[in-house]
């Protein structure tokens, strides 16, 4: 059994290799730390972020923890709207 930080990484390599964003449907990345939740939706064809939104960005900054449900639901919310806004219909 390895320590969390390998195991975290194997498991992150295991799913990079399934999952792969083309233009017509991008991936969607997620990355949880201590503190806030931050999304991205990535064109793994051209290298590029299209759409990102983080719990900072959402307004969860200044208030507690930007790591909790709530702030996973206004970051989701987020996200949606920009990808919408991106002409992003499917992730």
């Amino acid at each position: 059994m390895g320590s969390r930080s390998k195991n975290y990484s194997f498991r992150k390599s295991r799913v990079r290799r399934k999952v792969f964003g083309t233009p017509l449907r991008p991936r969607l990345s997620v990355y949880r730390s201590l503190k806030h939740i931050y999304a991205q939706v990535v064109d793994d064809a051209s290298g590029k972020t299209l759409v990102s939104a983080s719990s900072r960005e959402a307004g969860e900054g200044a208030k507690g923890s930007g790591g909790n449900i709530d702030a996973a639901k206004k970051v989701g919310k987020l996200i949606a709207q920009k990808s919408i806004g991106a002409s992003i219909k499917k992730v």
